[in-house]
């Protein structure tokens, strides 16, 4: 398939390691996929669902023990631990080079060895990286032909260089004490052993198109987010485009695949999905920033999903979607999920691969779900009803508006603009979402999860905010940054805002900013709307009075609030930019004003 030495040489050294006993090349054709899905139902690998409900559909079980990122067992390797930063968990690269290559050794003997050469974008594009990922899972490589653009035009295109990021992964012996998932930045490489859930496995998502990416952003001058990508097209024909940031549980699936309110709809509006999860962003040839969507699927989260929350994924899940860890409705051959309907399945497998008494089911306790509440799928974009026709355009989409959000009961108002693209660097800095009572623990304890990177940032967290601040002097005409939180509680720990589709009414008056055509009050934390400017026509028992509620800058609660900022700033240590501390003690002053 290619002569390039780099490549070869490369999968000899791991072939050598991890003694496979054959080695199949993986060429994007459907005649392969097809034959490898055939291979996996054989061996109970995968379950082939019924062709009529759902064409090319299948449903996958991972180990109990293996159903999630795991954050404990996932390594930045750089040569110097203080350029991982505070933030993530750090191993010097000889050390993990040597522990990782003994759960390697021989791990393949008796399975085969599959080598995936992608693309993360269009391939040929400016915004293309290359990447080759190793396995030994027929799963892994069914997923990566769908959330990747798999082929040998990515050999091709790739040519005799050696620039592409080097992916291991094997499952060995899914030991949860041995997982490691282990990002070593300085050399295009990532090592992921002992897992075979998704999120750890397919090496071209958060490892690759955030962990990397982030770092080689940083080196050649772009960015890689956490942010989905959404088109609003106006009347007349006019398309302006939003990216957002939301930590987990903060519906960003859901706003990626909006469906506009019905007195949008009847004007003529329509909103488009350019991407659910990850934006590359960089500066155009006219000073603008454009993004594109680096990956070519979904990988949703199945629980919740359903025609009222978000119709336009569950249409997407409806044909060529791999499906893993949900119920099997072995009545007809389908899958179910919690959230779905109403109507339990009476004749089923769970999860784990037990019968499933959907009676015993207690929404409290999540040991009765029949499927895990990280279940997932795994969908072609292409099959979206809503995805933008811009989707495969190499150039990707210039963005109008950065939005930031978060899940707060009280402090942060329903929308706020940043005062300049520093202050909207500083606003994303100290974005936080407070724990639910679905969540482990106590509730109301504050998360900070910047840029709703978290988890992802491939290298120290203030060096990252540092570039964020580069970023904004190298764009000539960079997007407004904005902050949301749909959340706002009333005392009675109701929502007031009712979501979902209504959402478009506060991305209407952002987009309205953004084009100066809207006035805004200047408080402590930015500029907040004129009320009267949310749109509200055909809103059920939401008043003027609610929004001017759901806007207010309450000060006790964001003084609060700052004490929090200092210690989780102290917690990413020396490497906060000093222009992060002059915003955070300007926006104190200003509340004590």
């Amino acid at each position: 398939m290619t002569q390039n030495k780099y490549v070869l040489n490369w999968i000899n050294e791991m072939a050598e390691m991890t003694c496979p006993d054959k080695i199949v090349w993986i060429d994007g054709t459907e005649a392969q996929a097809e034959a490898l899905r055939a291979e996996a139902c054989s061996t109970g690998e995968m379950i082939k669902l019924n062709q009529e409900l759902l064409p090319n559909c299948y449903l996958h079980r991972t180990a109990v023990n293996d159903v999630a990122r795991v954050e404990g067992r996932t390594f930045i390797c750089t040569s110097k631990k203080e350029d991982a930063g505070n933030i993530n968990n750090w191993m010097a690269p000889e050390e993990c080079y040597a522990k990782l290559s003994k759960l390697y050794k021989g791990s393949m003997k008796g399975r085969t060895m599959y080598v995936i050469p992608y693309s993360m974008s269009i391939v040929g594009s400016p915004f293309a990286k290359y990447g080759i990922e190793l396995t030994d899972s027929i799963y892994v490589v069914l997923n990566m032909l769908i959330m990747t653009r798999v082929g040998t035009n990515v050999l091709e295109a790739l040519g005799e260089s050696g620039d592409f990021i080097k992916g291991l992964h094997a499952r060995a012996d899914i030991d949860e004490e041995n997982r490691y998932i282990c990002h070593f930045p300085e050399d295009n490489t990532i090592w992921s052993v002992n897992s075979g859930y998704g999120g750890n496995v397919l090496l071209g998502k958060k490892c690759f198109a955030l962990r990397i990416a982030s770092y080689l952003g940083r080196k050649e001058g772009w960015m890689a987010e956490h942010m989905l990508i959404l088109g609003v097209e106006y009347p007349n024909g006019e398309t302006k485009y939003i990216c957002a940031a939301f930590p987990s549980a903060c519906g960003k699936t859901n706003l990626a695949m909006l469906i506009p309110p019905e007195l949008y709809r009847n004007n003529g509006y329509k909103v488009w999905c350019v991407g659910d999860d990850i934006a590359w962003l960089r500066v155009g040839e006219d000073g603008r920033l454009w993004a594109v969507n680096p990956e070519n699927g979904f990988f949703g989260v199945a629980p919740g999903t359903n025609l009222n929350s978000n119709p336009n994924a569950l249409y997407t899940t409806m044909k060529d979607t791999i499906f893993t860890n949900v119920v099997h409705n072995l009545d007809n051959n389908s899958v179910w999920w919690e959230g779905l309907d109403k109507n339990p399945p009476t004749n089923a497998i769970d999860w784990k691969g037990n019968v499933w008494d959907c009676t015993k089911y207690d929404k409290k306790d999540k040991s009765t779900c029949g499927a895990h509440p990280n279940s997932r799928f795994t969908a072609l974009a292409a099959n979206c009803p809503c995805l933008s026709s811009e989707f495969n355009n190499p150039k990707g989409v210039p963005v109008s508006a950065i939005v930031f959000g978060g899940r707060r009961a009280k402090t942060a108002p329903l929308v706020y603009q940043s005062t300049s693209w520093q202050n909207g660097a500083f606003v994303g800095s100290i974005m936080a979402s407070e724990t639910t009572a679905a969540a482990a623990g106590a509730v109301g304890v504050v998360r900070r999860d910047p840029m709703a990177m978290r988890p992802f940032v491939g290298y120290d967290m203030g060096d990252y905010w540092a570039h964020w601040l580069k970023m904004g002097t190298l764009i000539p005409n960079a997007p407004k940054i904005f902050h949301v939180n749909w959340f706002r509680t009333d005392d009675e720990g109701n929502f007031i805002w009712p979501g979902f589709g209504d959402n478009m009414r506060v991305l209407m008056w952002i987009l309205a900013r953004c084009e100066g055509k809207v006035e805004a009050d200047i408080t402590p934390i930015g500029y907040v709307p004129h009320a009267e400017d949310i749109d509200i026509e055909g809103l059920d028992g939401v008043t003027v009075d609610t929004i001017r509620e759901l806007l207010t800058v309450d000060k006790e609660s964001w003084l609060a609030d700052i004490d929090n900022i200092k210690e989780f700033y102290a917690q990413v240590g020396d490497r906060v930019p000093q222009a992060m501390y002059d915003e955070l003690a300007a926006l104190e002053a200003r509340l004590k004003a």
